[in-house]
């Protein structure tokens, strides 16, 4: 049940880092790095869900109800 909750936040946290970056490529200028970091952060949330995806269905934890 944690795995499955652990999951569910992670891509909360990406869901939210998509709007920031939405909100940063429409408000800030073209000088201005919180976009790239706000990227940055996405592909780091995705590739820990992706390992959790993982460790889940490998161990069995996500695999069957």
């Amino acid at each position: 049940m944690f795995l499955k909750t652990l999951i569910a936040v992670v891509f909360l946290a990406m869901l939210a880092s998509l709007a920031a970056g939405v909100g940063f490529l429409l408000r800030d200028d073209s000088t201005s790095r919180r976009l790239l970091v706000s990227l940055k952060i996405r592909v780091t949330l995705a590739a820990l869900l992706l390992a959790l995806l993982f460790y889940g269905f490998f161990f069995g934890s996500l695999g069957e109800a």
